[in-house]
């Protein structure tokens, strides 16, 4: 299949919590999120990823977020599509149906739980790439998947047209340093790593596809500029006051931790899918500590501007 233009993504993608209101998709909370989001300045927006429940979502409920949050976004930002699951059959179906609906790109886990090993993970991309025209960023987790992706093995997913991306959520920059300048030039890279992200931007990334942007978009974004306009200074100091925040949410971004951020931020409902539960009460208490500079900066104003 012809695959489709390659879209040009980068600086600081927030992959979409998923709201809910009584076991059910809460469609005005995500049309609010995703307009608070794109008037924030962020570069692109993810859903249906694990951050954003995906693996609880029906495939009617997957194909709605996608949908409204494209009509939402109306052009103004990309809209990239998580469609990654442990089945290559189930992958090419959520993927072209996220090309139906308009989707920028989409967003393939590598498969996890059945571990297929470095030739099955080549295989599901040759033929995911096959059957659908949508661009692909791989999203690279081995922390979910049990499967790292080699060195040798990235060489073979570079000759596979249809694959532009690589989401990095190992947090390892030294790896992502080493690699040759023509793997380097082939992909665009994302960090999934909000610790190391700002480090990820400095060595050569493109930019991050982060969880923790939900809560603070505009700061992530603002160190994204900073960083990538050759301001370090300034980056880095934004990346210490985000740290805290960072630290508590973690890594790739809890979705209870970031629900509950949210809730204090923007007085949304935290409410998850099992089997995800709320964060424990020491937890939420360091959210709120994380969370008490932005809060007193700009007091009621932050749930509207910030």
């Amino acid at each position: 299949m012809e695959t489709a233009r390659m879209p040009r993504l980068g600086g600081a993608i927030t992959t979409l919590i998923t709201p809910f209101r009584h076991g059910c998709l809460d469609r005005p909370a995500l049309r609010a999120l995703a307009e608070w989001q794109i008037l924030s300045g962020v570069d692109g927006l993810t859903v249906c990823s694990t951050t954003g429940e995906g693996p609880t979502l029906s495939q009617q409920e997957r194909a709605e977020v996608i949908d409204l949050v494209i009509r939402s976004a109306a052009g103004r930002v990309p809209v990239i599509a998580a469609t990654g699951t442990t089945s290559t059959d189930s992958t090419i179906a959520l993927t072209r149906e996220a090309e139906v609906l308009g989707a920028a790109a989409a967003l393939v886990t590598v498969p996890y739980y059945s571990k297929p090993g470095q030739q099955g993970i080549v295989h599901h991309f040759e033929q995911l790439a096959a059957a659908s025209g949508l661009p692909v960023i791989i999203d690279h987790a081995p922390a979910h998947t049990a499967s790292d992706l080699s060195t040798e093995t990235l060489g073979r997913l570079a000759t596979i047209p249809g694959i532009f991306g690589i989401r990095d959520a190992t947090g390892d920059i030294a790896r992502f340093v080493g690699l040759s300048a023509i793997l380097r030039q082939r992909f665009r890279f994302f960090s999934g790593h909000d610790p190391s992200a700002l480090a990820f931007t400095i060595a050569g990334g493109d930019g991050m596809i982060s969880s923790g942007a939900n809560v603070v978009p505009r700061l992530f974004i603002s160190m994204q500029q900073a960083a990538r306009a050759g301001n370090l200074s300034a980056a880095r100091s934004l990346q210490d006051r985000l740290m805290p925040l960072i630290s508590v949410l973690g890594p790739e971004g809890d979705p209870a931790r970031i629900k509950h951020a949210l809730r204090l931020v923007r007085g949304l409902k935290a409410e998850l899918r099992l089997p995800l539960v709320a964060a424990e009460p020491e937890v939420c208490l360091a959210i709120g500590e994380a969370l008490a500079p932005f809060l007193d900066e700009s007091s009621t104003r932050m749930a509207l501007s910030l």
